[in-house]
């Protein structure tokens, strides 16, 4: 699928708050990037104390997943999250409307060799749900050009809008919503390198358990028969803030002996390296995400239930 065409249904007036609320989030993107910094630090403080919901699943990921610290040491990583978390809005500004100019000030690209060195071999690019996802993505695609996988959003003009500010810096490039196997193994087998992420829980279906961080998680086999149908190389894809305000985008090495043909050691391998990478800068890391919602046979859920509004249906509850 490539980049959206406009249709004037998303300007029916169901939409008119969206697009206001979008183009206020434009403006964001205007601000001196300390003044970012700064307020999504505080944006991240307010989320905090109102995300009741998100932030007792926060909470519960990194008790679960950090055993070893203290609850204070946990509290003060949960802050530094949300913190995260609140500059990414900003950061998500940044990646869809900056002009190429204000972004080549502020990165550091490394082991794009990795790519060129593929030689017309299709390649994953194994991505993680870090908070600075959105500015990774946007630095490689303005120097390699790829496609991408993603989840389509329920607001038509969010979407649009998502879709336009992620090809701004690569208009060849296609992006494919998660159900497009067929898309995305045509795409391998031609050669494309694709933007993937298999680090949430997206369910039992074409899943197997495997240890994240010690706790067994429902972990995606796609990434395993993606490589091995699609004859592709599977290459760590990292991107991380820095402390002086600068962004290390790295591609690591194509993964040896993978996949295996065993999808628990696969998928065990697969999220070994991604904690890995999140102990790095476990900050960085989208906590609020129910990671281990999915249980084995038997096993009681992890995570408080969302209380219900009175008076109004329950909508199903995003990951």
């Amino acid at each position: 699928m490539k980049s959206p065409d406009f249709k004037f249904s998303l300007l029916h007036p169901r939409y008119w708050l969206t697009w206001i609320g979008m183009g206020l989030w434009r403006l964001t993107a205007l601000l001196p990037y300390g003044a970012m910094v700064w307020s999504g630090r505080r944006l991240g403080r307010l989320l905090l104390r109102v995300g009741g919901f998100r932030r007792a699943v926060a909470s519960r990921n990194l008790e679960l997943c950090f055993p070893e610290k203290t609850a204070q040491q946990r509290q003060i990583l949960l802050t530094k999250n949300f913190e995260d978390l609140g500059i990414s809005l900003f950061e998500v500004a940044m990646a869809w409307w900056w002009p190429w100019r204000r972004f080549a000030e502020r990165f550091e690209l490394q082991g794009l060799e990795h790519l060129e060195q593929l030689n017309g071999q299709g390649a994953l690019l194994m991505a993680m749900h870090y908070t600075t996802l959105e500015v990774g993505g946007q630095v490689l695609a303005h120097y390699y050009s790829t496609d991408g996988m993603y989840r389509p959003h329920g607001n038509p003009v969010y979407d649009y809008l998502q879709q336009k500010g992620r090809l701004a810096n690569n208009p060849d490039c296609a992006v494919y919503p998660r159900e497009d196997v067929r898309g995305v193994l045509k795409a391998l087998r031609r050669g494309r390198v694709i933007w993937y992420a298999p680090d949430q829980d997206y369910g039992r279906k074409q899943s197997v358990f495997a240890p994240f961080f010690g706790v067994p998680a429902a972990s995606v086999t796609a990434t395993a028969k993606f490589a091995r149908a699609g004859n592709a190389k599977v290459l760590p894809f990292t991107h991380v803030r820095l402390a002086n305000g600068q962004y290390r985008v790295t591609v690591h090495p194509p993964l040896e002996n993978f996949p295996t043909g065993d999808d628990v050691a696969d998928a065990t391998r697969i999220n070994g390296i991604v904690e890995e990478f999140i102990r790095a800068t476990p900050e960085q890391y989208l906590w609020v995400h129910r990671r281990f919602k999915t249980r084995p046979p038997g096993a009681e859920s992890v995570y408080p239930r969302k209380r219900k509004r009175k008076g109004r249906k329950r909508n199903p509850q995003p990951n």
